[in-house]
């Protein structure tokens, strides 16, 4: 948090034009603390600097009580674990400015401590084998997309596309931002725009994030299902394929299907980890592990999105029909 608040401090647009509004998740660290702080020793500095408690300790509240609070005409979200550079709030509004609706750029993730078995973690994360195809986690051109990190948004779109879902915890800006497009507004990919993400910094947080991950996009099937692609679902295709094989070899005593599709798996896990460890030589001999960070990153998270498939309908019943919208 200390961080990003310098980053804010050291942006070139102008202060007096920007509103900071943060918000605390009922933390039990220092972090509403340095919020206030910064709050009160900054209150001269720009427009407004406003400091919110988001009771629900949920995601999308805490965005709908900053577009509830801001006054502005454009929204910017950052997250809590990003870093942006100084002219990320002037590049964002100036392709607003130029007509678009909503836009974002480039986010790849950074460890704090690049070294050592975090940067191993760094290098599946950004391999597009561990972590994902999108264009924002890497540099793209110019294009239209279907989601952004770090989004910036003109105040009307809430207006005609409404809230965040405060149904939902891990794919809200998935959800949202399918109804924007739905709306007729179109989700720019500047690669002007540049922000990073802080990376999980140990394995068991990776784990967690990618099943928790996982799990939301099972759950979010039942509320709008038009919102992934199909990347989205590659997890759960493999852990399901696993299942099934295993299953059939085990009753049928044939576990050549089986056989094959881990002899073939292992194969693209072993060529694509030499590709990462390749692109990213000289790196720490640790990264001899990525063959097996890859399997555990992929099972997590398939294992997830069918656990939130599976728990679903209940969720559903009992989450109620809408969210804020």
């Amino acid at each position: 948090m200390p961080d990003l608040l310098r980053d804010i401090e050291a942006q070139t647009f102008p202060h007096a034009m920007i509103e900071v509004i943060l918000v605390d998740g009922m933390s039990t660290d220092s972090t509403k603390a340095i919020m206030d702080e910064f709050a009160k020793s900054k209150k001269n500095d720009f427009a407004a600097t406003l400091v919110y408690r988001n009771e629900r300790q949920i995601q999308p509240c805490g965005w709908n009580i900053v577009i509830g609070a801001s006054r502005g005409d454009a929204i910017i979200r950052v997250d809590a674990h990003a870093r942006i550079p100084s002219d990320f709030v002037a590049t964002s509004i100036a392709t607003l400015e130029s007509g678009e609706d909503v836009c974002g750029g480039v986010r790849p993730t950074v460890m704090k401590d690049p070294t050592g078995w975090q940067s191993v973690l760094h290098m599946a994360e950004e391999s597009a084998f561990g972590s994902s195809v999108a264009s924002c986690r890497r540099n793209a051109d110019k294009r239209y997309v279907n989601s952004v990190f770090h989004g910036a948004y003109k105040r009307e779109v809430f207006s005609v596309a409404g809230l965040f879902d405060e149904r939902l915890r891990r794919t809200e800006d998935n959800e949202l931002h399918y109804r924007i497009r739905q709306s007729g507004y179109k989700i720019c990919l500047s690669p002007e725009i540049k922000s990073v993400q802080l990376a999980r910094a140990s394995l068991g947080k990776m784990l967690t994030q990618k099943w928790l991950n996982g799990y939301w996009i099972g759950k979010t099937l039942y509320i709008e299902p038009r919102c992934f692609r199909p990347y989205h679902f590659a997890p759960l295709v493999f852990v399901l394929t696993l299942l099934v094989f295993g299953i059939v070899g085990f009753l049928l005593a044939n576990w050549m299907p089986f056989i094959v599709l881990v002899t073939l798996y292992l194969v693209a896990d072993l060529v694509l980890s030499m590709c990462a460890i390749g692109a990213s030589w000289p790196c720490d001999f640790r990264a001899l592990a990525l063959p097996v960070l890859f399997p555990l990153i992929h099972v997590s998270y398939g294992m997830g999105t069918l656990i939130g498939i599976v728990a679903g309908p209940f969720w559903r019943f009992k989450a109620g029909r809408t969210g804020s919208r």
